[in-house]
């Protein structure tokens, strides 16, 4: 099935958008592997698991619509030099994740694929999982103090 090209492309940007965030929270994952907080770097390391899979399902459908996935293109990556500063390159990046999935939501129903629509409103709905994931932690970091909230993570 011939895919419209304004949505292939858009279909592209989330796939560069996810690699990005997956090598994104990969790093975060390892940097507090290093510093010892094996929490937070099984929470790092599982949304960059689920980005993966994002990827994943953006490949297949770019593909069922005969486009081309291009997966040499990444967002840009930000990586935090510490927690405080990765969950805000987090919180940015998912906030930005859910304006395109958004965007790419409309643009899918005025082009009348809403297989594709469908497939991005689940997408979205992660997303908007780990924002809510990301503004948790924040909130602790808030309520209890950066030092107290990293002697949980260990």
């Amino acid at each position: 099935m011939k895919g419209n090209p304004e949505l292939l492309a858009a279909l592209n940007a989330l796939l560069s958008d996810e690699l990005g965030a997956v090598n994104q929270y990969m790093v975060h994952s390892e940097m507090c592997a290093n510093w010892g907080y094996e929490k937070l770097h099984k929470h790092f390391e599982k949304r960059a698991i689920d980005e993966m899979k994002h990827a994943e399902k953006l490949i297949g459908r770019i593909l069922f619509l005969e486009g081309i996935p291009i997966v040499s293109n990444l967002a840009p990556i930000k990586i935090g030099s510490d927690v405080n500063k990765q969950l805000a390159s987090d919180n940015a990046a998912e906030i930005g994740a859910i304006k395109a999935y958004n965007d790419a939501i409309i643009l899918a129903g005025e082009v009348r694929d809403f297989a594709t629509r469908e497939l991005l409103e689940s997408i979205l709905g992660d997303e908007d999982r780990h924002l809510d994931g990301i503004e948790e932690l924040q909130d602790q970091i808030s309520h209890m103090t950066l030092p107290i909230f990293l002697t949980t993570q260990v």
